[in-house]
């Protein structure tokens, strides 16, 4: 095990996550957030130095009333009502697909899922609405009550008028793919299972 350990740190070190109980591959470019302001104790948040591109590792509570194949779907829908994005037309769901665990180093899930979709939210309560990509990874960790959502806001066109516009002026300069999502997911790591209490 050793051996696929020392590969995986060439491709780029796990940043700890949590204390360190956790751990993945941060993409290049990315500020810890909770360096600027106060984050709840369940997340982690990075932002592309950049671009207005952001990260969340989020743990949340297992919903056991939703199926594994909708789990991804029920998330996505609760970030569009923290994001004000329920208008009809302002949220779509463009794909769900299942995570194969062999390519996983996250051994302990039940199931892993990653969706792809879109929602139209502003930042700061403005009026301006930015159209952003969203991609979710989920890990359902039954046994620890605790579903682990990762989450990859990707802005796809910001309104002139929102506070994001001076940002969008910088994407040239290596904002991050769906690659380095895939990356970090795969590399997702658990290190101390205490973390769940």
């Amino acid at each position: 095990m050793q051996g696929a350990r020392s590969s995986a740190d060439n491709a780029g070190a796990g940043h700890p996550l949590f204390g360190g109980a956790l751990s993945a591959i941060i993409p290049h470019s990315s500020k810890d957030i909770s360096e600027l302001r106060e984050i709840p104790d369940n997340q982690e948040v990075f932002a592309h130095s950049h671009t207005d591109q952001s990260l969340i590792v989020e743990l949340l509570e297992f919903q056991s009333q939703v199926e594994d194949q909708d789990a991804a779907r029920y998330h996505f829908e609760d970030i569009a009502g923290s994001n004000k994005a329920l208008d009809p037309g302002a949220l779509e769901v463009t794909g769900v697909e299942p995570l194969p665990k062999s390519e996983l180093a996250l051994s302990e899930c039940s199931s892993a899922w990653m969706l792809t979709g879109t929602q139209c939210v502003s930042k700061f309560n403005e009026e301006a609405r930015n159209k952003v990509a969203l991609h979710l990874g989920l890990f359902r960790l039954p046994q620890f009550s605790t579903d682990v959502l990762i989450t990859f806001n990707d802005p796809q066109s910001i309104s002139p008028d929102s506070s994001s516009a001076a940002a969008a002026g910088t994407q040239s300069r290596e904002p991050w793919t769906v690659q380095d999502f895939h990356r970090l997911l795969q590399s997702f790591t658990l290190h101390n299972p205490g973390l769940f209490g």
